[in-house]
């Protein structure tokens, strides 16, 4: 249960006092977990997929309703390819589900359904379906959804490097004009702000190969929380710890 208080401009959780001046612009999770969680209840991990799909759905709305512009959704890494087929086969197919069963509600609540990484490794009805999500839902003004998917930070950084070399050397930039915002725009995430805060489930305490240039300032929070087990209170506790932590920027206040 949560209330705000339009005076205060607070929003009231169950534990936690949020800021609602102070909420996070971009959030970026990696969604960990699934399979330890279906391990535990002697499932298979396709249901423990399945189970973290309730999660998107509930975060999801949580985050655009308290004022969240952008959350990016760490789905499918381009190392998880490694996975058994079965697991993999599975995924895309929930991904596809996902999009078809959600999509009226997300588009109906002004969610624009974006996704970034190198999707042509993709099956094509994922594709399809990423497709028709974004082209549907691109004019629409509220949260950005953005899942990551086939995506690496070492990969993106690899294409953008690339990509300023052709660049140079088709005259349109000079190498003398290179400088981080200018690498910023031959990301994935080009338009987006960096994500304030990125929160990992599951106990795990490193990036994986997320955001590797975006997260240079992102605060970090884990927790033990499997993520089908990952709650909006959770939530909520992130973002109260993200309001008390002292942000510097290599700096002094």
């Amino acid at each position: 249960m949560w209330n705000i208080f339009k005076k205060e401009k607070i929003l009231i959780t169950d534990e936690y006092s949020i800021d609602i001046n102070n909420i996070p612009s971009h959030i970026g999770i990696i969604m960990d977990g699934n399979g330890r969680w279906a391990k535990e209840r002697n499932l298979p991990r396709a249901l423990g997929h399945k189970a973290g799909v309730e999660t998107i759905r509930n975060i999801v709305k949580e985050c655009n309703k308290i004022g969240v512009k952008y959350l990016t959704l760490y789905a499918f890494s381009t190392e998880n390819w490694k996975r058994p087929a079965d697991e993999v086969n599975s995924l895309m197919k929930l991904l596809v589900e996902y999009l078809k069963v959600e999509f009226k509600e997300l588009n109906a609540n002004d969610v624009v359904i974006n996704s970034i990484g190198d999707l042509s490794k993709l099956p094509l009805l994922c594709q399809k379906e990423l497709n028709s999500a974004y082209e549907q839902t691109k004019k629409n003004k509220g949260l950005v959804l953005t899942l990551a998917l086939n995506y690496g930070g070492r990969d993106e950084l690899i294409r953008a490097f690339k990509k300023i070399h052709t660049d140079i050397d088709n005259g349109k930039i000079n190498i003398v004009d290179i400088n981080e915002n200018m690498v910023s725009k031959y990301l994935y995430t080009a338009g987006m702000p960096d994500p304030e805060i990125i929160i990992r489930p599951s106990g795990e305490q490193r990036l994986s190969n997320f955001m590797l240039w975006q997260g240079a300032y992102s605060e970090f929070w884990y927790s033990n929380i499997n993520w089908p087990d990952f709650k909006i209170k959770h939530l909520h506790m992130a973002i109260y710890d993200y309001q008390k932590r002292d942000r510097r920027f290599g700096g002094i206040k």
